[in-house]
């Protein structure tokens, strides 16, 4: 890939950002990190009260690329096979055919994920660690641009089975969406009173910005942006900190430090860069690790969050100057 090809990568992801902003008003930084995701190869995890368009901004976005979207309400009573897919037998035939369940999807929406039982967020997890699944003791292979993204409500908590750490340390980057500021707030009014509705794709005035295989060059633009060794050497810092602070019950892992390298890479072709620089990483450390640590329980009593703590973390750690190339 040349630098030109670089060139179009970029300029096609943040065209894909803008034509999201006209669907999602006011939500710049939700739709940034789940469009770092997407372009970094990860999955995520979205976090946020009922009615902030959590589901529209992901159906925008599959909408925008022009790939096969999969939407799966998680329920207590949602099975395994539910996500996988079955093998029928067809007496005709007189043998078994595969009947590909709702993970066979480019973009999966996994609705109120902490609403279904371990099993079954289980299948979803291994699908997304391995990008396949196995029906019937037989492999199968999901898409190669298969993505995850998996909503949870912060305040709802009954009936719910919470991800264990092991579980939440697959998602890339946890997406908080908090409420839009007031002049948004009043755009989405204008909006509905011109014929907007979150459960018509033709209302939202989107169109497919990319033809099949764009995604998968801009994930290979990604991989080629470059990342200094004093960069490198931040993020490493601050994946440490998290080691040493006595608040955190859990640290980040290696994992997530290979996760803050490359959400950083695809932020910096985002913003129409080659290269990385410490503003990347101090962007994406919360996102990228807030759901990887645990609080004490006695910083739990004092009502700390995590994010406010790595907050903390990263107020203390310096950032190297920012590389030109």
């Amino acid at each position: 890939m040349d630098d030109r090809e670089m060139r179009e990568a970029g300029e096609l992801a943040r065209e894909i950002l803008g034509a999201l902003e006209g669907v999602v008003l006011g939500q710049r930084q939700v739709l940034e990190q789940m469009l770092v995701t997407l372009m970094a190869g990860g999955h995520g995890l979205i976090e946020g009260v009922p009615g902030t368009a959590k589901t529209l901004a992901v159906r925008a976005l599959a909408l925008a690329l022009d790939v096969r979207f999969g939407r799966v309400q998680f329920t207590p009573d949602l099975m395994p096979t539910d996500l996988t897919g079955v093998n029928v037998l067809d007496e005709r035939a007189g043998d078994f055919v595969f009947h590909p369940g709702p993970l066979f999807a480019d973009l999966l929406l996994a609705d109120e994920i902490n609403r279904a039982p371990a099993k079954t967020q289980s299948a979803l997890l291994e699908a997304m660690q391995e990008r396949q699944v196995t029906v019937d003791g037989e492999s199968r292979a999901l898409p190669g641009i298969f993505t995850v993204f998996a909503t949870q409500n912060p305040v709802e908590h009954e009936g719910t089975y919470p991800l264990p750490e092991a579980q939440l340390d697959r998602f890339m980057l946890k997406i908080v969406v908090d409420y839009p500021a007031e002049s948004a707030e009043r755009g989405i009014l204008d909006r509905v009173a011109e014929g907007f509705t979150s459960e018509n794709p033709g209302s939202y005035g989107i169109s497919s910005l990319a033809e099949g295989g764009a995604l998968a060059r801009v994930r290979a633009a990604v991989r080629r942006v470059h990342v200094e060794p004093e960069v490198r050497d931040y993020i490493v810092a601050i994946v440490r900190a998290t080691r040493d602070d006595a608040n955190l019950a859990l640290a980040a892992s290696p994992r997530a430090g290979v996760a803050l390298f490359e959400a950083s890479r695809a932020r910096a072709l985002l913003e129409g860069r080659d290269f990385v620089v410490p503003d990347d990483v101090k962007s994406l450390a919360i996102p990228v690790l807030r759901h990887r640590v645990r609080l004490t329980p006695d910083a739990e009593v004092e009502g700390e969050e995590a994010g406010t703590r790595l907050g903390l973390l990263l107020q203390g750690i310096a950032a190297p100057g920012a590389p030109g190339r």
